[in-house]
This record gives C-alpha cells, structure tokens and sequence, in this order.
C-alpha cells in the first residue's frame, strides 16, 4: 500500500474518527468511546495495516450537558469524556486508581445500545463517577501512581492560567445547577474581566468560590493531568505504528470561553456562516468572534485577543503532529451578524464580512453595519464596482489587494504557520477546510503560504466540467474526500441518487478511471446499476489525482447508513454515531476496500504508463 499510495503520488491517507466514537471494547465501554482505549489501539493498527498513515481526531474540548457537539467544546482542556477507565485498572504507572470490580460495575451499567449510539448523558455521569473514585485514591497515595506524581508538578504549572477560570467557572455552574452561564448571577457573568470598580469585589467573590469548590478545583485539575498522561502515550503507540495523530482547530467558541475571555470577543456581533451554493440560507452559528481591536498591541505592548490564540496554538501543536483548521473563513475573514436579532437566520443573511465593510454611501444597507468600517481592511476602491447588485457574502466581492492588506488578514494563519514550522510540522500535515466558496482575501492567504482546498467529492455535479468538487479538478495541494461529518455517509447518499444521476456519475468515473477506452460505456452502465461498485469507483476517483492528499471519514470507510451530525441541530442522536465494535467483520461485508480502491487507480494510472503500475495493482487486489 504505502509504494501504491507513493506511485500514486499520495502523501497523506487519512481517517476522521472523533473521539466519542471510537469503538467499544470488552470491559471498559461505558457507552463513549475515547482515542485512549484498548479498543481504540486495535482501530489504529487495523487502520496502518491497510495503509493509511494519519488519523484525524475532533476538537477534544469539555462541552456541555445540553450540547455535545465537540465544536461547541473549550479551547483549552480535555473533556473528561475523553478518559479511557481501562488502564487505570492495569496500565504501568495509572494501575490501582480503579478496581477491576469498580470497572465491572461501571461498564455493567451502560445502556443497550450505546456500543453503536453513544449515550452521552450516561456516559456523563459514569465516566465522572468512576474519577472521581480514582481522584479519591490518588490524594490517598499519590506515590503509587508514578507516571501522574511525576507529571504532576509541571502539568500545573503550565497549565495554571486556564485551570483557574475552569475552575472558576466550574464552581459557579455547581451553585447555578447548569454550566449555561445565561443562568449565573449578572455580577457572577463578568467575574473574569470586571470593571475597575468591580475589581476587589470580583476577588472576594473568586476567593469565596475558591474555599468552597476547593475540592471540585483538585478534581479538575486531577482529570486533566490523567488526560494529558494518556494522550502522552497514545502519541507513543502510534509513532510505532507509525500513524500521525491531526487535531481540530475549531472556529466556534464555547460557553466556558466567552466566560473565561469575555473582554477578547466583538459586542453586538456573532459569527455565522453566510449563504454559499450548498446552504443558500446561511448559518446562524452564534460563536463569539474575536475583537480586532485586541489583536493590535496595547500600550503595555501585549496583543491580548493574539496571546489567546497563540496560547490554543500550543496546547494543540504541542500535542499533535498536524492540524485541521475548521472553517478558515473564520480566522481569514469572518461572516459576523447581529447578536441580538430576533430572527438569526435573517440576521446572518443580512450579515457582512468584519474586514471588508468600510464606509459605503453608495449601498443602501452600508448603514447597518457602520461600526463595522472601522475594522476594515479594504477601502471602498477594493471591492467590486458591481456591488450594488453582487452580495457581499459573494467571492468577488474583493476584487484587490495590496501585499500589506494581505499581511493583515494572514496574522492568525501566520500565528498557525509559524509555530507549526517551529515544531517541524510539514505543510502537508495542515489541512484548511475550504469548501465550495473562498473569498479572494482567503484565496490569497491560502496562496501565500501554499495551502490547498478540501474537495468533497459527493457534492460535485458529475456533468460540469468546472465544478470545484470534482477530484480533476484539484490542485495538488489540495484535501479530496467522499464525505465529512457535515454531509450525509456516501452509502446512504447514493442510495437517494437518482437513476440519473447515478448514470451521471457512471460516465464521469469512466472517463478517470476505466482503463480500455473502448470498454468504458460497458464499464460506466456496470457500476452504475451496482451502488457498492458506484461507492468503490468513487473512493478509487481520490486517488487518481491530481490531490496528494486523501480523508475519509469513518461512517464512509465502514459503509454505514446512520447520519452523524445533522448540521445546524442540537440534539441527543447528533455526534453520537460509533465505529462497530465488530470492526473487522464489518468492514469485510460493507466497507470500503481501501487497497482495492487504490489499485483501480493504479490501472487507471497505467494507461501510457510503463507495466510497474500494472504489476503493483495485481499484487494489492489479485483479479478474483
């Protein structure tokens, strides 16, 4: 696999598993699944053994109790979901903070079902239950357990800045009864960044809280040194398989972040997705977007909202050996609307780019975004000359820029490039996820630092020749994919194609990928009457190039049908679906046959090619 993959001119093969739904395994499934299980080891060596050499993971933040979307999760911090309870059984240095039968009786209790569907309300309170059986026998006898005493001191001392807002934070959800922070006293709301007057009253009322939630700070701190040890040897293990291990630079913002930094975030403003060709009505996400303002030096010299972000910057580069940046629009040049509209979906339709909205008399809506002018990047002369009648969410909307505008839109992506260099990450391990639509300002940051787009495979219009999905027409800096957690698995989306349609798709895969020219017509009608033969051609198109970089995610490897993430939703069922726990019998009957796939692309290679190309792709998937 790995010559095919090099042959090809694959760099990267990559699977996007996120954390909760790694599979169960026998003994120590509480109902979610974590990178940092038995269960999960045997996925990733499954996963080297047929090839890929990467493994995407998803934003590992704590979330709430009423949302668990990881994109909603903390920048700083592990979710103490995340915990693997297995090796605190038995692992070298972590054994004895539980028992075998504390284990036993944890895993007894998980609900039918949560080995496929994860119940993340059980799991809440299992996982935090059985931690705090193992935070209890650790202040007992911290000696016994040698890889946390040993960490322990340096873990909170590099970690003291955000533990303490948590913490803070922490202590105020318990007397409210809800980590919404909407519920928390007025006063309570602003105890992170208080007006000068408030100041001495916002520190009696922290040291209150403080001498009273003493205990829930330890346990808090306890967990996340316990988290930061297992993923410590999780990167151990995977380097030997060896797999990359990519983290998820959220755009969104958590509840516990906006408490926590409040002063860092735009008033009056959230930020959204603005209509594009694949969500015409937009996305009121609601994330807080940070102030322009505090990433200008302030007299003192410090760039506060910049130190924020330089400080997710190493908490994830430190941790991981690549990174997804979600949505890059985001960081580049953010859809903002207003916070405070009834309606949220008209408002972010209503919206305009923070950078790219200066003072326009002409425009007969410049008036309602007028604080905004201030922010701007580009002048009046930058945009385009049609837009009284062009969008401004539209790609054209800038139409010029000066390598010094440049300069300021690239400054968190240089942030990103910097420290990534720093640590010898290669370009090839930062993935933007650039979808359908990139404005020009992004478009010339992504240039810049020589970056590619995401190319989703299944929403390309198989009879356009121009269209942006489609994997010919990639660049080969690019990311192709059947499919993200976003959009529909691959198995479920061809079985809602039309006839039509899936003759459409025939004659597109036939022309990249059936060897004998003469055969394709018969080749195209073959696959098209046949979904599993439809779903494989569409897997071997990723490969055909011209991107060298491949990810699947997991529900389109495994050929399931369940959704797992309904985009735009809050609710139980979403960010809930797992890998079967009989992983190797499945994807034998439904999965993806990677090797077959890359094979096909091989032969589909071979046309004009010497027979080494030929010769490879018999020895990956043997005729019969």
């Amino acid at each position: 696999m790995r010559a095919a993959l090099a042959a090809l001119g694959i760099e990267r093969l990559v699977l996007t598993v996120h954390d909760a739904s790694f599979p169960a395994g026998p003994g120590e499934d509480v109902g979610r699944g974590t990178p940092y299980s038995r269960a999960a080891s045997a996925f990733f060596e499954t996963l080297s053994a047929q090839g890929f050499d990467g493994v995407q993971l998803g934003p590992q933040g704590q979330v709430t109790h009423f949302n668990p979307s990881p994109y909603d999760g903390s920048w700083l911090g592990r979710s103490h979901l995340c915990t693997a309870l297995g090796p605190l059984v038995d692992e070298p240095g972590l054994a004895g903070l539980l028992t075998g039968e504390e284990l036993a009786r944890a895993v007894a209790q998980a609900p039918a079902g949560s080995d496929r569907w994860v119940d993340h309300r059980h799991a809440w309170v299992a996982i935090e239950g059985a931690l705090r059986i193992a935070h209890r026998r650790f202040l007992a006898a911290p000696q016994r357990f040698a890889a946390l005493e040993t960490a322990q001191e340096s873990f909170l001392r590099e970690n003291d800045d955000w533990l303490a807002a948590d913490a803070l934070f922490d202590a105020l959800a318990a007397e409210a009864g809800t980590d919404d922070p909407a519920a928390f006293a007025p006063f309570d709301q602003r105890l992170c960044w208080p007006s000068p007057p408030q100041r001495e009253r916002a520190r009696q009322r922290r040291a209150e809280l403080q001498e009273r939630h003493r205990e829930r700070a330890s346990f808090a701190s306890f967990v996340q040194l316990l988290l930061a040890v297992q993923h410590a040897q999780l990167r151990c293990r995977l380097r030997r398989l060896p797999l990359r291990l990519y983290a998820d630079l959220q755009v969104g913002t958590s509840l516990r972040d906006r408490f926590r930094h409040g002063d860092l975030f735009l008033p009056g403003y959230a930020m959204g997705a603005p209509p594009s060709r694949t969500n015409t009505e937009g996305q009121a996400w609601g994330y807080a977007v940070l102030d322009p303002a505090g990433l200008e030096a302030q007299p003192d010299g410090v760039a506060p909202a910049l130190a924020l972000f330089d400080r997710r910057l190493r908490a994830l580069l430190d941790d991981f050996d690549g990174i997804r940046i979600d949505h890059p629009h985001g960081i580049v040049c953010p859809w903002v609307y207003r916070a405070n509209a009834d309606d949220a979906l008209c408002a972010v339709r209503a919206g305009a780019r923070l950078y790219e909205s200066p003072h326009l008399p002409d425009l007969a809506d410049s008036a309602d975004h007028a604080e905004l002018a201030r922010h701007a990047i580009v002048a009046a002369t930058d945009l385009t000359s049609a837009r009284s009648t062009t969008p401004r969410w539209a790609e054209e909307w800038v139409v010029r820029l000066s390598e010094a505008q440049v300069d300021r839109y690239a400054r968190l992506f240089e942030r990103i490039m910097n420290q990534a260099a720093a640590r010898g990450i290669d370009r090839s391990d930062i993935c933007a996820e650039v979808l359908s639509t990139c404005p020009y300002p992004l478009e010339r940051v992504l240039g810049r630092y020589g970056l590619g787009k995401v190319r989703v495979l299944q929403k390309a219009d198989p009879d356009d020749e121009q269209d942006v999905y489609r994997t010919a027409n990639s660049s080969p800096e690019d990311w192709v994919t059947l499919g993200t957690h976003d959009t529909p698995p691959i198995a479920l989306t061809i079985d809602e194609w039309s006839e039509r349609k899936r003759a459409s798709w025939a004659r597109y895969l036939a022309q990249r990928l059936a060897p004998d020219e003469s055969q394709r017509s018969a080749w195209g009608d073959r696959i098209a009457r046949d979904p599993i033969s439809l779903r494989d051609a569409l897997a071997a198109d990723l490969f055909v190039g011209p991107a060298r970089h491949v990810s699947l995610f997991f529900p389109d490897l495994l050929g399931l049908r369940e959704i797992y993430n309904v985009p735009g939703t809050v609710g139980d069922h979403n960010w809930s679906l797992r890998v079967p726990p009989d992983i190797a019998e499945h994807s034998r009957a439904v999965g993806i046959d990677v090797a077959a796939a890359v094979a096909m692309a091989l032969q589909a290679r071979a046309r004009g090619a010497d027979g080494d190309l030929s010769a490879l792709a018999r020895r990956l998937a043997p005729p019969g």
